[in-house]
């Protein structure tokens, strides 16, 4: 199953994406919404981020050869980090340089949606039931500010720096999925979520276990090596495999 979250005629919608058409959905998808009226045209449609998150969680340092790139070392449990809502932005929404940095970067990565609340899961298994599905991120990055600061926190929680989209798919293996960045056509980041260092479902098991996640939430699993800075006029995807492209301006 394939939903989105669209706006039409001025009203913000959930739905269910069946081939080129959308049905409405009578409440979020993982609160058990149905599908109610005719199929409306995809192309005709805006689509918004797929779910509006209380939190976003984001793991760092997941995968090795992206840790070393930035000369890092792999932590010994998952770096976790927090976006603030206000950094979501969805298909088409533009990623806005902020004055203080010149040297905003990409991270594609995989992201995991919360479909029901979890808390201190008692491993993956539990985790695993908690998923509703998944989509794509693009874990935008001040690397300057990042640089000069340490942590993490204001280079990662610009407005718009967090796009997400455009659809969370609810059949994929995350185990075994491609991640891929391209800028302007190029190709940047390929990666696959099986050279995650720890995977999507111990991850959200750990995280479950510091804070409560609920419905809607998303958890970002980490960028695969090849990230690069971003210019005003850049177009930026990021395609993950069984989920699709979520393409961004930059401005």
């Amino acid at each position: 199953m394939r939903t989105c979250r669209f706006r039409r005629g001025g009203r913000e919608r959930y739905g269910l994406v069946e081939g080129l058409g959308v049905r409405a959905l009578t409440a979020e998808p993982w609160m058990g919404g149905l599908p109610e009226g005719p199929a409306l045209p995809l192309a005709e449609l805006e689509l918004l981020a797929p779910t509006v998150p209380q939190k976003v969680v984001c793991v760092g340092r997941n995968y090795a050869a992206h840790a070393r790139e930035l000369g890092n070392e792999v932590p010994k449990e998952p770096l976790i980090f927090t976006k603030p809502p206000t950094a979501v932005v969805g298909p088409g929404g533009a990623i806005r340089l902020p004055d203080a940095s010149r040297d905003v970067q990409h991270e594609a990565e995989l992201a995991v949606v919360i479909g029901r609340p979890l808390t201190a899961a008692r491993g993956a298994a539990e985790a695993r039931e908690a998923i509703f599905g998944y989509t794509a991120l693009n874990d935008v990055t001040a690397r300057d500010v990042q640089r000069a600061e340490g942590h993490f926190t204001r280079a990662k929680g610009y407005d718009s720096f967090c796009p997400v989209g455009p659809v969370i798919e609810t059949d994929l293996d995350p185990l075994d999925t491609t991640v891929v960045c391209r800028v302007n056509g190029a190709e940047r980041q390929r990666g696959s979520t099986r050279d995650m260092v720890v995977d999507p479902y111990a991850l959200v098991a750990f995280i479950s276990r510091i804070m409560t996640l609920l419905p809607g939430d998303l958890v970002a699993t980490g960028t695969p090596q090849g990230v690069g800075r971003l210019e005003r006029g850049d177009w930026v995807e990021v395609d993950v495999g069984g989920v699709g492209v979520l393409r961004n301006p930059v401005t």
